[in-house]
Parts: C-alpha cells; structure tokens; sequence
C-alpha cells in the first residue's frame, strides 16, 4: 500500500497539557487510587509543548457517581486548588470571581454554568457592611453564556466585571476537549494559565488570562467531549489490545473470559499480526493511521464532536464536585455550613 502522509494534519487539538507530554518526565502520585500529575512548562522546556508557561495539575479517576468515589476526588481537588493557589500567591482576604463559561442549554459544555449554581458567594453583604464571619472571603460568581446567546465576546464580558468590581483573580470553569476517549468525563486540570474557550473544537475566542486581564487567572476544566477521528484511532488501539490479549490467554480460559482486562502489553504483537488484523492498514503505524483518518473524516465534513450518552448525569456529579473544592478551598468555615 503506497501512501503518502501528511505529518501537519496530525495536530489534534487538546486542551489537555497531559496529552501533549511525555509523562515518564513529570511528577506522578497516586491517592486514594487516583492519579495527580503535576506539570510545570517553563522557558527550558516551552519549545517542547503547545501549551503556555506556567502549573498544569491533572487528576485521573475512574468514577464518581458513587458517593464515596466523588468525595475523594473532591477532596483531593481541593489539595491540590489550595496548591495552585499558594503558586500564584493568592492570599486569604484576596477577592476572587468565579466564571462558569459554556452553555447551559448544551449538556456537555454545561459545567460551568452548572458549578456557578451551587458557588457561596458573598461579595454582596461584604459590598453592603454586613458582618461577614472570619474565614469567609469576599467572593463573586458569574456564568456569562456564549456568544452565540449573546452576541458578545465572553472574554469582553469579564473584561468590563473586572474594571467594575476590582477581584483580586479569577477562577474560571469550562468543559474541554480530550484527544483520548480514556479520559472523557474522567480528568480534571487546574492551570494558573488562564482559558481559550472553545478552542478544544476549532471555537477560538479570546483568552481569558493574566496577560489580558491583569489579575491571576485559574481554570478548572473537565474533558467531556472528543472528535470522531480520536474515536476511530482509539477503536484501532483497543482492537490491537484485545488481540495482544486472546493471543497471550489462548490456553488461560480463565481469563479468556474475563470482561475487564487489566495489565494488557502490546508485546506479543508483531507486524504479521497487524496485517492480518487490518489488512493493508496494517502496514502503517499508529501515526499513519490517524492521518488516514484524518483525511478519510475531514472532507466529508464526518469529523463530529462526540460525548458518552450518561453526560447528563455525570456533569451534575462533576459540577458538584468541583463547586465544593471551590468553596472549600476559598472559605474556612464551609463545613459548618
């Protein structure tokens, strides 16, 4: 099979800095079987990431609709936003507004303004002279829509807020776009780098960030979307896998049968393999077969931004988790509420 690929179409936009690393270079711990990776892209290493300077933390999980799974995600993320926090040198009388970006009438781009409901905002009765309780900070929230319900630029909105209100920084949450279906709904970023909305999907609006605004600029983001293409590539992996794996247990019934497979090694793989799986296809590597896909999908305009069918119910459980981390962390008194 002759083919010619065209490395420049390979770019598959993230909005994940994990996805654009070599891990085996980061910092990674686990707790309570939850996986945090800390980034720092400084002027050493920039030229190596398409990513701005500055702290990316990701935390990977497994589930959190039950209850005691969310809890621990919650709990770790409020760690690790306390860490982010001291980072930036934010301080405990600091103002701070918080911005739910997305739109709440499309499900999977719904969590911020989802979080923005359940944030304690106090900014009002410190406006207003009343007695605030130590370890309350004054704190504002605010979901600005898109612009394709306003007409306006979001980042133009926040610009005006600020000038007018005066918050120390902001803290900002928007849903985001994975190139791994492995992390759909099950990663949460924090970044001191401040946000582009929408250009996870090819939507670029104007940042949202310190250099445009003046003020320090968190963004808290979950994947909850993926393109066609990542979909069709990771099929092609997961099939590969499952082959490496009934080729490993072909004499091992027991776990030939097993549903969840773990541990599974691409080892036993060879090329003759490959060939028999996916004929001419498998001639090619993993990166000539997404630029395949990438030119099969693109023209006939098949590239669909996708999400899992259970969205409505986990981004309730996301926006939870995350609008109690933010409380948590910016108060000291949340508990006893």
């Amino acid at each position: 099979m002759s083919h010619n690929i065209d490395g420049s179409v390979l770019n598959i936009r993230t909005d994940l800095a994990i996805e654009e690393v070599n891990t085996e270079n980061v910092e990674t711990i686990s707790d309570e079987n939850i996986k945090i990776t800390n980034i720092v892209i400084d002027e050493n290493n920039k030229n190596l990431y398409n990513k701005k300077i500055g702290n990316y933390i990701t935390i990977e999980f497994d589930d959190v609709t039950d209850y005691n799974n969310a809890k621990k995600v919650e709990n770790i993320l409020i760690k690790e936003l306390k860490k982010i926090l001291k980072l930036t040198n934010i301080k405990d009388k600091d103002k701070c507004l918080i911005i739910g970006l997305g739109n709440q009438k499309s499900t999977p781009d719904s969590l911020g303004p989802l979080t923005i409901n359940n944030i304690i905002v106090t900014n009002h009765f410190f406006n207003i002279g009343i007695n605030v309780e130590e370890g309350f900070r004054s704190t504002a929230a605010f979901s600005p829509g898109v612009m394709a319900q306003t007409g306006l630029e979001t980042s133009n909105i926040i610009n005006a807020i600020v000038k007018e209100e005066k918050p120390d920084f902001l803290i900002v949450i928007d849903s985001l776009k994975a190139s791994s279906i492995d992390r759909l709904n099950k990663t949460i970023q924090i970044t001191d780098t401040g946000i582009s909305p929408g250009s996870g999907i090819g939507n670029n609006r104007k940042e949202i960030s310190k250099d445009n605004l003046n003020i320090p600029v968190i963004a808290i983001g979950v994947p909850t979307v993926v393109d066609s293409i990542t979909i069709v590539n990771d099929t092609f992996n997961y099939i590969t896998n499952h082959f490496s794996y009934m080729k490993k247990n072909i004499d091992n019934p027991k776990e030939k049968l097993k549903i969840i497979r773990t541990n599974i090694s691409k080892d036993n793989i060879d090329e003759n393999d490959k060939k028999e799986l996916f004929g001419l296809i498998g001639n090619l590597n993993e990166n000539e077969i997404k630029s395949l896909i990438i030119e099969v999908l693109n023209p006939i305009g098949y590239n669909m931004i996708v999400t899992p069918k259970e969205i409505d119910f986990v981004i309730e459980k996301l926006s939870n988790i995350i609008s109690g981390a933010i409380n948590n962390s910016l108060h000291k008194n949340v508990t006893n509420l």
